[in-house]
């Protein structure tokens, strides 16, 4: 119950993000780092999480996950993004990246590559980001396996 509910917040946000967008800054980043949750979902299991964001240049930045599944199963992740703006949409970025996710539990780890496609999102006048990305995944042990049907979505609170 208490997924189905953050899930249904996290879209609410998500509608408001897109009925916002010409109202955003723009010029480089507009925070350097931000910190928040993530929620990872789609085929399979959803999992609800930590998140964290910082540019290391006005392009590039580091994203890194900490995420908890159920049947006790913990996500461990990070990526390097490549960050720029989306012309005639103030505020609003894409963001393209890659690295590596590790899940733990059942008495095993998955080593994974994800690479990441989505958008970012900075309220103007507010210390709110959003972020949607596709998140696909390539297990690399127990059998390589691909899962293209993953999304991730994170509400985080920027910093200057």
């Amino acid at each position: 119950m208490m997924k189905k509910l953050f899930f249904g917040f996290a879209c609410a946000l998500l509608v408001a993000f897109s009925t916002n967008v010409a109202q955003a800054q723009v010029n480089g980043p507009s925070y350097k780092t931000a910190g928040g949750v993530r929620v990872d979902f789609g085929d399979g299991i959803t999992g609800f999480g930590l998140n964290v964001k910082h540019f290391l240049t006005s392009t590039n930045a580091l994203d890194g996950s900490l995420v908890f599944y159920d049947g006790g199963i913990v996500g461990l992740g990070g990526e390097f993004q490549y960050n720029d703006d989306i012309k005639g949409a103030q505020g609003l970025k894409y963001y393209a990246g890659i690295g590596p996710n590790f899940l733990f539990g059942n008495n095993s780890t998955a080593v994974q590559l994800r690479p990441v496609l989505g958008l970012d999102y900075k309220i103007n006048e507010a210390p709110i980001n959003l972020a949607f990305d596709w998140r696909p995944m390539f297990t690399m042990n127990q059998g390589t396996d691909f899962n293209a049907g993953r999304f991730g979505l994170s509400v985080r609170f920027a910093f200057k």
